[in-house]
C-alpha cells in the first residue's frame, strides 16, 4: 500500500486530457499498472467502486486544487487476487487534511 504515483485510468484524476503526458499519467506508467494488476493483483478501491469518479487521494498545493477537488487517485491498497473473497471495505478519507495526500484504508474479513 502507499503512494504509487500513477493514476491508472482516466477516472482516477480530474483532468486526464491535460495531464496525459505528465509524470504519473504517462502511457508507460499506466501500462505498468495494468501489467501489475494483470499479474494477479487487485486495486481494492476499484474492486468496490469500479466507476466512481471525483474521489482522489492527492491534490497539488497549487491553484487551490484541494478546494476545487482537482486531484489524482495515486495512493493504493493492492492485494493478491487470492484475497478478493476477504475484501470487506476500501476507503479514501478525503475529509482528513494536513497533507497533500489523504489516507486510504482497507478492511479485510
Amino acid at each position: 500500500c502507499g503512494d504509487l504515483n500513477v493514476a491508472h485510468e482516466e477516472i482516477d484524476l480530474k483532468n486526464p486530457k491535460t495531464n496525459h503526458k505528465n509524470a504519473g499519467f504517462s502511457d508507460e506508467e499506466r501500462q505498468k499498472m495494468t501489467d501489475l494488476l494483470a499479474a494477479g493483483f487487485t486495486d481494492t478501491w476499484r474492486y468496490f467502486y469500479p466507476d466512481v469518479t471525483g474521489i482522489y487521494s492527492w491534490w497539488s498545493y497549487r491553484f487551490k486544487a484541494r478546494q476545487n477537488n482537482a486531484g489524482w487517485r495515486i495512493d493504493y491498497f493492492l492485494t493478491t487476487k487470492d484475497l478478493d473473497d476477504r475484501l470487506e471495505k476500501a476507503a479514501i478519507y478525503t475529509d482528513i487534511t494536513g497533507s497533500d495526500h489523504c489516507p486510504v484504508g482497507l478492511e479485510l474479513k
